[in-house]
Order: C-alpha cells, then sequence, then structure tokens
C-alpha cells in the first residue's frame, strides 16, 4: 500500500508498516486478554490500520474510535475495511480533537492509543489519563506507545501542542517523553505504568506503554 489512499489520503505511517502495525494492535490486545466482548476504544483511528484488524474480532457495537480527521476516517471506510464488516460490527465513531471519551456514553476494557503519544503534549497525555480513569471498566487497560527520550533534560518535548500531521496541517513530526515523566503523570492519578517490550508486537523503534 503506497503513503496514501487512492484518493490521496495519507495512510497514517510509513506503508511498509500498514500491516505490521495493525497486526501488532490486535495481538497486544488478545495478549491482555481482549474477547470479543470486551468493549475497545481506539484514540486516533486514522483511517482504521488497527481497527481493520480488531473490528472483526468484536461482538457487535464493541468498538468505538475517534479520529479527528474526518477525511482520513471516512477513507479508511471505504478503502481498508469491508463495508459488509462495518454493517455486521455496527462500530461507532467520533471526531472530535479533545480527547473527550465520553461522548460515546460507555465504559471501556481497553483504551489504545497507537502513535498517538509520539505526537501528544503532556497536556495532551493528562487529559487521556484523567479520560481514561473516569470511562474505564475495573482492570481495565490503556495501551499506548511513545518515544523514549534519549537524554531526559535535552530530548523531551516540553511543548503544549501536538506536534505531526493532524486535522489542521501536513507538516510531519514526532516528540519524544521520559518514562520518569510520564510514570509522575500517572501516579498523580494513582495508576500505573510499564514498558512492555515482546518482538512479537514490535513495529517501528516505538515502545508500548501499558497503563492500568
Amino acid at each position: 500500500m503506497d503513503r496514501l489512499l487512492a484518493n490521496g489520503t495519507f495512510i497514517g505511517g510509513p506503508p511498509d508498516l500498514f500491516d505490521i502495525a495493525g497486526d501488532c494492535q490486535l495481538g497486544i490486545l488478545k495478549h491482555f486478554g481482549m474477547s470479543s466482548e470486551s468493549k475497545v476504544l481506539d484514540i486516533g483511528c486514522g483511517c482504521l490500520r488497527g481497527g481493520r484488524k480488531v473490528i472483526p474480532e468484536l461482538n457487535s457495537g464493541c468498538y468505538f474510535g475517534i479520529e479527528p480527521n474526518k477525511e482520513m476516517l471516512e477513507a479508511g471506510l471505504e478503502v481498508c475495511i469491508d463495508s459488509s464488516v462495518v454493517s455486521e460490527k455496527m462500530p461507532s465513531f467520533d471526531n472530535n480533537a479533545d480527547f473527550n471519551f465520553g461522548i460515546f456514553e460507555s465504559k471501556f476494557d481497553f483504551v489504545m492509543a497507537r502513535s498517538i503519544w509520539t505526537h501528544a503534549s503532556k497536556n495532551n497525555i493528562a487529559k487521556m489519563l484523567d479520560e481514561f480513569i473516569e470511562w474505564r471498566e475495573p482492570g481495565a487497560k490503556f495501551v499506548t506507545s511513545y518515544h523514549r527520550a534519549r537524554i531526559p533534560i535535552l530530548g523531551e518535548y516540553h511543548g503544549t501542542s501536538w506536534v505531526g500531521k493532524s486535522h489542521e496541517s501536513d507538516e510531519g513530526g514526532v516528540v519524544r517523553h521520559s518514562l520518569r515523566r510520564i510514570k509522575g503523570l500517572c501516579a498523580e492519578r494513582g495508576l500505573t505504568v510499564r514498558e512492555f517490550v515482546d518482538e512479537r508486537f514490535d513495529f517501528g523503534t516505538q515502545i508500548w506503554l501499558i497503563v492500568e
């Protein structure tokens, strides 16, 4: 698959990782106990690189996706997943850019944010953690990924804006965060976080994080 869909929509990353990233997303969710009955919220679901793998595994009405780039999501629904699967599984989507989990009025067993914290500010991350606390089921897991800061003082992002392509920008970019600061944000909220490294779920240079 090219870096662009047929209609010119960006697919969300390198084409050689398109299938790998989706497989990894499904694999890690199943590794941590996702079942057909699990309710899964996919933050920044894009053109459904992961959703096209996860949606068929879930019962009807159990997949929820947030994607501010409406054109990207619509292209994914048209090109990346069979319409019969969408009709059968009835996923729900929203285009809010505020990381508002409550828009679906449902609680979740898993929240997935693959390649989101690699662009997000600390304020964005804090908002997602707050929403996770409010809208999680008991025992829920927040599965996300990040680029670890190589040198915490110099290599860590301290800005307040989203960095990279979005519904508002075509400019690329990524950010890095230190695990120490991520742990601090989680600890303030009574949450724990740990890195999860398993070659079966590797994609690119990002590291998985598990928040509980």
